[in-house]
């Protein structure tokens, strides 16, 4: 089968496309023909040896995907050959930058028939993220209001869309028309451009001046020192996502009794795990769930693709089409 490789870490350029063996599932473990790919912003910190976990050289990268089942391991009971499924991980070191990945059966999710091989790949990290962060981390309730400081993003749009359908109110922020209009699209009850010189006063008028009970930071090197200064009491943010240091000033946290909370999906222990794949899946046949694909790109152009989803102007998921 072909496949992306890294047998260094780097830039996008020490991902190259390989001819490798097909893999074989074992017994409790499903292999998917893939269909797409998902591309995120961790997979490029892993691939540049910057991140906490580094996979054994070489490796496949790749969590999210979608595609067919090929082969069903003889214990693993919830799918069936010919199925078409969503990934929200993989096993033994297959990536889903390639033709076939393994996955354990508790990764592997029935894709429903109105959702796209594209929308099944926008799925594990960014839904799962926006609902880890809202509902585990936060702990919000029907009735507050969430800021997501960068909505237009695979994880952005996701939390809009889980927040609206469960009767948060939803505020998000985006840099351009287009994402701006992205996330009006997906429900948000007000939307304001964080290039404005003065959109946090404006945050501050839609709120009537109370603030935001919770806030969803996608770049919290930029913007968790202000993000501090517009939460309501017992307000919380949850850093999804970082690139780098700041300095903040702690008494906008204490004055408020505020909270300030990191994550990252690859601490869900399964208990948590299978929870968010429940709501989710619930959402997906509901149909009140539809993941955003921004932009697509052939299985090759993976260290474009790495360069593309830390562009700024977000807008909705980057897959890759093997």
């Amino acid at each position: 089968m072909k496949a992306i490789r890294a047998h260094q870490f780097g830039d996008p350029g020490v991902l190259s496309i390989e001819d490798v063996p097909d893999p074989q599932p074992g017994p409790e473990q499903v292999l998917v023909r893939v269909h797409a790919a998902g591309v995120n912003p961790v997979d490029t910190y892993i691939r540049a040896g910057t991140y906490a976990r580094k996979p054994q050289l070489p490796y496949t990268p790749g969590s999210d995907g979608a595609g067919v089942v090929s082969a069903v391991g003889a214990a693993a009971t919830s799918v069936r050959r010919g199925d078409r499924v969503y990934l929200t991980g993989t096993s033994g070191g297959t990536g889903t930058y390639a033709e076939l990945a393994i996955a354990d059966a508790r990764q592997v999710h029935l894709l429903p028939d109105h959702l796209s091989f594209g929308q099944g790949a926008a799925v594990g990290v960014p839904y799962g993220t926006a609902y880890r962060a809202l509902f585990q981390r936060a702990h919000a309730v029907p009735g507050e209001t969430v800021l997501v400081h960068g909505a237009s993003g695979g994880v952005g749009t996701a939390a809009i869309q889980i927040g609206r359908a469960c009767g948060l109110r939803m505020i998000g922020t985006a840099g351009t028309d287009r994402g701006l209009a992205l996330v009006r699209e997906q429900g948000a009850d007000h939307v304001l451009n964080h290039r404005a010189p003065d959109y946090l006063e404006e945050l501050r008028q839609v709120t009537g001046g109370r603030g935001v009970d919770v806030i969803v930071e996608m770049l919290a090197n930029v913007n968790l020192a202000k993000d501090l200064t517009v939460l309501a009491f017992n307000g919380r943010v949850i850093v999804v996502g970082n690139r780098g240091t700041i300095e903040i000033n702690p008494r906008d946290a204490m004055s408020r009794d505020a909270a300030i909370l990191g994550m990252t999906l690859f601490n869900v222990r399964d208990p948590d795990r299978a929870s968010i794949d429940a709501a989710l899946n619930a959402g997906f046949r509901a149909g009140t769930l539809k993941p955003v694909v921004g932009r697509e790109f052939p299985l090759a152009d993976a260290p474009r693709a790495h360069e593309a989803v830390l562009e700024p102007g977000a807008y909705g998921k980057i897959v890759l089409l093997p």
